[in-house]
């Protein structure tokens, strides 16, 4: 922000913005990213964090953090269903507000005391950035007269999909029928009935309940910042202007990990870095990176074809097996015989610093469950994928890697490790796909690290806009 003289001499200090993220993994790195990248461009930001999932103050000494009681039952919390949390998130807020306000006025009121304490003249809160799922904060937050900005941490073409659920119900697309997974959407091209939003473990019911609410917090909010870019999805975000014409802002400003200051400390699982030191021996785009995010799952059949196909395949692979990625078990065992089968061209770790992998010479091919943060973190170093989705937004993710960009293909039916052997070696042996994905690269990268590419640009407003509230 730029300088001036305060009350008696003094340097006024810069203006404050909260941000509010959704407790799950997907939902935290954006959003503290884009607290990353508003500190770096002059805004105190102070972090409010639920007890599910709770956030390490100590890994971020540059923010203020704020414990807010979510209210989530024990039993609902150990299930880890996002939707589930969500609904019970939001209906102990809604029932007991008293407990959010009191943490949203403490929030503001610490800025008070910075003051009392001579660091510079009284500042209020200039807004509050929430996650859509987060519908009762918005509201409590209104009560206080703060403005509320909405990150949305999936993609433009997702975000149009939840606005348009009402329409696809009434036209009959919704909900899915086994008879018309394959029917096109002309409203949402290029997607298919088996591409739209989807639980599979929530009913049809609770999804649009979600969906019903997240268009709500975004309508009520003073604006929404969207973490892609204009590489990605200029047609996306040129219709989304026209079906929220009513918002004062609508920004794509992303991918948020490029443009922040922060490069790690929000993961909720302890990252091996000794992958890093195992890509390092490795020749440049030899290895396949394997992993399925912080929550998709498979049975424990599924899990024995990847394990053998990644070992037929006879490419060197990274290979992710968090806790619970089979479903059903906390500990994963792999098959016996499988470390012998790939000792000296297979790893396999609990969790990786992914964006440093991804960006590592080494890896020149990911299997990923198509989150839309793994999907944009892939994307932006090049690296072609292959696509596996599980459920929520990841078909639609899948649909846009492999008919709009081109840089992957979604491995459809039974997982078999014949299949997955063939898939493997189509990735990592596909000169043309590589070739639209280090395009595809150079694309992102003008929007997000040059001056003048559209991300910067729009960063740059979002910050005169929070100074103008």
């Amino acid at each position: 922000m730029a300088g001036g003289v305060g009350v008696g001499g003094r340097e006024p200090r810069r203006r404050r913005a909260l941000v509010f993220p959704l407790p799950f993994q997907g939902h935290i790195d954006p959003m503290m990213h884009l607290a990353g990248a508003l500190h770096a461009r002059g805004l105190a930001v102070t972090v409010l964090h639920t007890r599910f999932n709770a956030l390490r103050p100590g890994r971020h000494p540059e923010f203020r953090f704020v414990e807010v009681p979510d209210g989530v039952p024990a039993n609902v919390a150990a299930a880890g269903r996002i939707i589930d949390v969500i609904l019970a998130m939001n209906a102990a807020m809604e029932a007991s507000p008293a407990p959010v306000l009191a943490a949203l006025v403490s929030a503001m009121e610490a800025e008070d005391q910075e003051a009392a304490e001579g660091e510079g003249e009284p500042r209020a809160a200039a807004c509050l950035f929430i996650d859509g799922n987060l519908l009762a904060v918005q509201r409590v937050a209104a009560a206080l007269g703060l403005p509320t900005l909405v990150l949305r941490t999936g993609s433009a073409a997702c975000l149009r999909c939840f606005l348009a659920y009402p329409m696809l119900h009434d036209k009959g697309y919704l909900p899915p029928q086994e008879s018309n997974l394959d029917t096109p959407v002309p409203e949402l091209p290029p997607l298919r009935v088996r591409d739209l939003f989807f639980s599979p473990v929530s009913s049809h019911e609770k999804v649009r309940e979600v969906l019903a609410r997240i268009t709500e917090t975004v309508r009520n909010s003073s604006g929404v910042v969207i973490n892609t870019c204009e590489a990605l999805e200029a047609a996306e975000m040129e219709r989304l202007r026209g079906e929220l014409a009513g918002l004062p802002l609508l920004l794509a400003a992303g991918p948020l990990h490029k443009l922040s200051s922060r490069s790690a400390g929000s993961s909720l699982l302890e990252q091996d870095r000794s992958c890093i030191a195992w890509l390092n021996a490795r020749a440049p785009g030899s290895v396949l990176y394997v992993s399925f995010g912080s929550l998709a799952a498979m049975g424990a059949g599924e899990f024995q074809e990847v394990a053998w196909g990644l070992a037929g395949s006879g490419h060197p692979f990274l290979w992710v097996v968090r806790p619970k990625l089979v479903r059903g078990c906390d500990g994963v065992r792999l098959p016996d015989g499988f470390e012998d089968a790939v000792e000296g061209r297979g790893m396999v770790i609990r969790w990786a610093p992914q964006q440093e992998v991804l960006a590592h010479p080494a890896v020149g091919g990911f299997w990923t469950h198509a989150g839309w943060n793994s999907t944009l973190e892939g994307a932006g170093e090049g690296v072609p994928m292959i696509c596996r989705p599980d459920a929520v937004d990841q078909m639609m993710n899948a649909r846009y890697v492999q008919e709009v960009w081109g840089v992957g293909f979604e491995l459809e039916g039974e997982l078999e490790r014949g299949r997955v052997g063939d898939a493997v070696r189509r990735l990592m042996e596909g000169a043309e796909m590589r070739e639209r994905a280090k395009l595809l690269r150079r694309k992102m990268a003008d929007c997000c690290l040059e001056s003048s590419g559209s991300s910067q640009i729009a960063m740059d407003k979002l910050v005169s806009y929070i100074l103008s509230l």
